[in-house]
């Protein structure tokens, strides 16, 4: 069972809330969410899809969202709310029952705030957090423990740092940006003139003199790592959310609205248009473009660019049909010699 909401909500409530139709008793209340399989009396569940029925049938939760062809269903729960889309239901009642975390402002003695940082009130920075020089925070800012912002950076409002982030001198970053534990913003990139003969210093490195600069309403996993940029900024467009351990090259363009799941690779100067969907463990080539509205499959490996709107797989990554023809061409093969294996042995 979950822990319990900051209030109780009734089934009167949520179906007003969700613009859902009520079945069962509207005085019944709920006080927290849980999963269909662990759910109890006094909890709020959702059944997302027709795999989970079993579970539906044998919960215990107090009211359940549902579709209205699974309504009729038979199973323990008596209170019953009719949504188009249980989960984007949730997303509407959540807020209800747990608030936003709450937070005290205020500057932690051990803070080392540099020579001429500036925030707006309300702040929060937490224990041993380390400002540099000329730093520019907004209104309503909560910096972690432990994080660094290195000379010039500047903040806006309503930013949640969690700790130990770390933005490198210059990193700029929108309105409503969320940053999580450990992720590295601005350090310079993989950038290497190879040079000749055997010495240590054969490989001269490439000065990194742009910057990363974060547009509003984007959040970032953590443990991920943003290179800045060579002679050109690396950006995140707006509302663009990163997922854990992903590594984004220097001078990358990532466009709006783009979601990037755990442990892919962009290389640096590619450029992402608005829109794309990057599944895990994906590697993208640099000096690529991937067209607005793309989608790249978990663990593919770009290579060349990939058309807006189009659908990519596999490794090298192509067309998604052209790929799933490919691997039923294969599966076919492995019959065929397999009857050309029996053929042999029957005629030898």
């Amino acid at each position: 069972m979950s822990a319990a909401g900051a209030r109780r909500i009734s089934a009167r409530e949520i179906a007003a809330l969700t613009g859902g139709r009520l079945v069962g008793a509207p005085e019944c209340e709920v006080g927290a969410v849980a999963p269909l399989d662990r759910a109890g009396p006094g909890d709020l569940s959702f059944l997302a899809a027709s795999r989970y029925l079993q579970y539906f049938q044998q919960s215990r939760a107090s009211i359940v969202l549902l579709r209205a062809e699974h309504v009729a269903v038979e199973g323990s729960v008596a209170v019953r709310i009719v949504v188009d889309d249980p989960q984007a239901a949730l997303l509407t009642i959540l807020p209800v029952l747990y608030g936003p975390p709450a937070w005290v402002p205020g500057v932690d003695a051990t803070a080392h705030i540099g020579a001429g940082a500036r925030w707006e009130e309300p702040i929060a920075l937490g224990a041993h957090a380390v400002l540099g020089k000329d730093v520019r925070i907004g209104r309503n800012a909560r910096i972690g423990a432990g994080t660094v912002l290195g000379d010039g950076v500047v903040i806006g409002t309503d930013v949640l740092l969690y700790p130990r982030v770390v933005c490198y001198p210059g990193v700029v970053i929108g309105d409503r940006v969320i940053v999580h534990a450990g992720a590295v913003i601005g350090s310079d990139g993989f950038g290497y003139l190879p040079g000749e003969g055997a010495g240590a210093r054969a490989h001269r490195k490439i000065p990194h003199i742009g910057r990363v600069v974060i547009a509003d309403d984007v959040e970032i996993g953590a443990n991920t790592t943003v290179d800045r940029g060579s002679v050109d900024d690396t950006v995140i467009g707006p509302g663009t959310k990163i997922d854990n351990l992903v590594q984004i090259g220097h001078n990358v363009r990532l466009g709006a609205r783009c979601l990037v799941t755990a442990q892919v690779g962009i290389g640096g100067s590619t450029h992402i248009e608005d829109d794309v969907i990057v599944g895990g463990q994906a590697g993208i080539q640099p000096h690529l473009t991937v067209g607005r509205g793309a989608r790249i499959a978990g663990k593919s490996g770009v290579i060349r660019d990939v058309a807006p709107g189009g659908t990519v797989m596999g490794f090298p990554a192509r067309d998604r049909m052209e790929y799933l023809r490919a691997q039923a061409a294969m599966f076919r093969l492995s019959r065929i010699v397999d009857e050309i294996e029996a053929l042999v042995k029957a005629s030898s």
